[in-house]
């Protein structure tokens, strides 16, 4: 069982409620957004370990949205289309993603590909959890908290991000 994040983003509903039922039942916490501009808004909001990015999506397509994740974030990131071209996945892992896979696609070769995405995911630089305490602030870097005394304080990843350059 894993404690990872994955945000689901794909246009189809039945898509994304079976892709949620199929992970919470390995043990994945998940979120969905129907569009890449939901699912921007989405990673402003919280931090997430994995992204399953469909292609074809209306407004900012699957591409587009790889590319500005990846300008601002390293999660990592597979994609999921139906287009099986050779340029066509030329193109998304050129956009930033780590993976493609083709729909349709079988649930223990998806849950193969999530659990080696998460494995090649960025460590702190002990490799594991790392806690960083000033007075009474706490930063825990495993987990992307902040806490000041006994309050949680909720950051934006780009926050977070900012205060972890500063204290380090």
């Amino acid at each position: 069982m894993s404690t990872a994040r994955i945000l689901v983003v794909d246009d189809d509903p039945q898509i994304r409620r079976i892709m949620r039922m199929t992970l919470v039942a390995q043990g994945y916490a998940v979120g969905d957004a129907r569009s890449g501009e939901e699912a921007l808004e989405k990673l402003n909001e919280e931090k997430y370990d994995l992204i399953l990015l469909d292609v074809n999506m209306p407004g900012s397509g699957g591409l587009e949205t790889c590319r500005w994740i990846r300008s601002t974030s390293d999660v990592a990131i597979i994609m999921l289309t139906v287009r099986n071209a050779e340029k066509d996945k030329v193109a998304a892992l050129d956009a930033g993603a780590d993976d493609y896979i083709t729909k349709p696609f079988s649930t223990p070769e998806l849950m193969a590909r999530i659990r080696a995405a998460l494995r090649r995911a960025p460590l702190s630089a002990e490799g594991g959890p790392q806690i960083i305490a000033l007075e009474d602030v706490e930063i825990n870097l495993a987990t992307r908290r902040v806490t000041v005394g006994q309050r949680e304080v909720r950051l934006t990843p780009k926050e977070f991000d900012l205060l972890h350059y500063l204290v380090t």
